[in-house]
């Protein structure tokens, strides 16, 4: 039986806000032997240009940044329940100096575009057709630069999301 079926973006009636802001994502890029992912809690979907989109940001310093540069493609993966120790590993440690699948146990499945994981309840693959960095100076709550301590502006990617998965 296939664990995973493939729907429309339209089908989606999760809580987004619950899922990237409360329980976390993966944002993951690069292909079998060669990828990273990192743990998000910021991000969003909608529709911009008449398109379905996700939005992922990524910080220069993370060594994700590379591959998301790198790749044409990045998924954003909502893991099921029992993963948080996964994801706060994900969060805090690099792929740079640790192997992070070793570490958590996750099984990274590699479609064709970007890698997701056997562990999660959904999965969005994306195409990126757009970046922006942030500018401290488009800041219109000085506030907002309390999360930028060390200046380490994140680069915001929109994505084409051109499948979700879900667990079945």
């Amino acid at each position: 039986m296939n664990k995973f079926i493939e729907v429309s973006p339209a089908e989606l009636n999760d809580n987004i806000f619950q899922k990237i802001g409360k329980d976390w994502m993966l944002v993951s890029a690069g292909q079998a032997g060669n990828f990273n992912t990192m743990t998000a809690s910021w991000g969003g979907m909608g529709v911009l240009w008449n398109i379905n989109v996700s939005f992922a940001f990524v910080r220069p310093s993370r060594f994700t940044y590379e591959f998301i540069e790198r790749e044409k493609y990045f998924s954003l993966s909502f893991l099921g329940e029992g993963n948080r120790r996964a994801l706060q590993f994900c969060g805090s440690h690099s792929g740079r100096d640790t192997d992070k699948i070793a570490q958590t146990g996750l099984t990274p499945i590699f479609d064709a575009q970007a890698p997701y994981y056997d562990e999660c309840s959904l999965a969005l693959i994306c195409r990126k057709i757009y970046f922006q960095d942030i500018e401290p100076k488009s800041f219109l709550d000085p506030a907002i630069s309390g999360n930028y301590r060390q200046e380490d502006y994140h680069r915001l990617y929109v994505g084409e999301i051109l499948k979700v998965i879900k667990r079945a």
